[in-house]
Formats: C-alpha cells, structure tokens, sequence
C-alpha cells in the first residue's frame, strides 16, 4: 500500500490517540492480534528495529546507545524495552529524526525523560511545530537540537554524521551515517519497491529528490548497507547501492514519463488519470492508487511551473 501524504497524517493522529481508545477487553483483543516489534542486526553494533511505521535505525555499543526515529509512542516503548535489555537499560544518549511525520516521530513522547537529546533539521522541527495541512500532537517531545546541514557526534567507538542534501521527499529530511559500521539510514528517502510519499506542502519536489539520491549515492562507499523508510509488502526496509540506483532511477523515469505525455499534448486530466504500472518499474505497482497518483501530480507540476 501507497499512503498519501493526507494518510500518513491521518494515520499519525489516530495512532498517538489509540491507545486511550477501547475497554481493557478491546485493548487487550488488539494486542493479542498486533504484530510484535522486530529488532534484525546488521552490521558492528547497528541495527534496525520494525514494528509499524518509519524504520527505526539504532546504535548500542559499550559507550553509547542512539535511536533514529520513534514510529508511535507503543511501538517505540516495545523498542525503548528492547534496547533496555541490549545496554543494559542506560539513557538513550541521542534520539534522531529524519524528518517530521508522525511515523517517524508520534513515538518521541515516549522517550522523555529517556532521551538526553532529540535531534532534527532545522525545518524538519519547524514542521514537527507546525506540520503544514495538519496539527501537532496534544503532547510532543520536541527537538532541542538543531542544524541545518550537518550534524556530527561520536558515539562510542562510532562516528555518527547526519546530513541535510536538500529538499526531496520534504524540505527536512536527512541521511543519518554510522561511519565505522558504513550503515546509512536514509529514512523516507527511500521508499523501497513502492511509490513514495510526496509531501507537496512540506517542501518535496522530485528533481531535487533524483538529486539528492545522486549525491547520497556519491557520498558513501559502494558496499554501504542502507535502511529504508518502508518497503513494498513481503520486503525487508534494508538493501544496497543498487536499491538506491533503482529508486533514483524510477523518480526519473516517472518525470521523464510524464515529460513526454506533457510534450505529445495531453490534458492534465489525461495524464494523471493514468493506471497502467511504469515501464521498466512495474514492480512498483500501478499508479490507480492515490499515493501513486500524487507522484504523477508532482511531476506534472513541476514540468509545467519548471518548479
């Protein structure tokens, strides 16, 4: 399932809520049914933790324990639990979030009083705030630090880096690098095998998304393993260099597709009315759906307004 951006909000809200929802019967109904968080080592003291929403990346060794993005407040005390038993239950020296949407963030009011720091973008925090076509959470644990291109710490014996590239999936996202485990989180930058999320409102644009990919692609070793954001169902948030490639590749070719329907004369109502999956991506599935059709959006407006 593609969700559109208007779904991820909707989804975001209703998770910090659903908690309070429901008799005890109910809640513990839900539980019985809800799957179990998942934490899958990769690689020197790094590893990913799923459960639902945004991927979380984490990092515990002797000396440190960090957190990339909280999914929603349950899911993140499951990872909190988890990570307890790796450290040794020591406070969680750094929560990072790659950009603002509740699923990547619903989860950091679990975290206070956990966390010495939680860290963002500086426009990613201004929509954490102030999330453009929504409303933030009643209660938040908000970013006390920020930065707008680079960001740097020493955890341990790892070097982690967080990086701004630019506007693309929204104008807050950042790549977070385990250096000495050459492991990148790229957080909804990526979306593996499935049509992104563009969140318009926000700041995305898909130019600048192919651009940003090329230069994360350029900054790293070819061997870097990199998390996902999410994946297309039955696949893993997690692959390689030639994951990247082939995501760069489909953002261009769904702008170079809808380039050349725009230069044969058709209609906006004729380009975006289109189904039929992309040549040469049809793995990514249909565009019938209405996060698919959002990307086809975008690229028609940003070809026609040179945006």
């Amino acid at each position: 399932m593609s969700p559109t951006r208007r779904d991820f909000l909707a989804t975001s809200a209703a998770a910090v809520a659903g908690g309070m929802i429901g008799t005890p019967e109910s809640a513990l109904a839900r539980q019985a049914q809800e799957p179990r968080g998942v934490f899958t080592p990769i690689r020197r003291n790094v590893g990913m933790f799923t459960m639902r929403g945004g991927t979380i990346g984490w990092l515990v060794n002797s000396d440190a324990l960090l957190e990339v993005d909280s999914q929603f407040p349950a899911e993140a005390k499951v990872c909190i639990a988890g990570l307890n038993e790796r450290s040794g239950s020591r406070p969680v020296d750094c929560l990072i979030n790659t950009h603002h949407h509740g699923d990547h963030t619903g989860g950091n009011i679990s975290f206070r009083g956990i966390a010495k720091h939680v860290v963002a973008q500086t426009m990613a925090a201004k929509h954490m705030h102030n999330p453009p076509g929504g409303q933030p959470p009643a209660d938040q644990l908000y970013p006390d630090v920020t930065f707008d291109v680079v960001w740097a710490t020493d955890a341990g014996d790892e070097k982690v880096t967080a990086r701004h590239y630019g506007r693309a999936h929204t104008s807050g996202d950042i790549t977070i690098t385990f250096e000495q485990a050459n492991v990148v989180h790229m957080g909804d930058l990526v979306f593996h095998r499935r049509h992104p999320v563009v969140d318009r409102a926000a700041g995305a644009t898909l130019r600048g998304w192919a651009e940003v990919l090329s230069n994360v692609l350029a900054d790293h070793p070819k061997d870097a393993i990199y998390i996902f954001g999410h994946a297309a169902t039955g696949l893993q948030p997690i692959g390689t260099y030639t994951d990247l490639v082939r995501f760069h590749d489909y953002i261009e070719a769904v702008m170079a597709a809808v380039g050349s329907e725009v230069r044969a004369g058709r209609s906006r109502d004729e380009i975006l009315a289109a189904r039929e999956p992309l040549a040469g991506f049809e793995d990514y599935g249909p565009f019938g759906r209405p996060g698919a059709r959002e990307v086809r959006t975008c690229a028609y407006e940003e070809i026609m307004t040179g945006a």
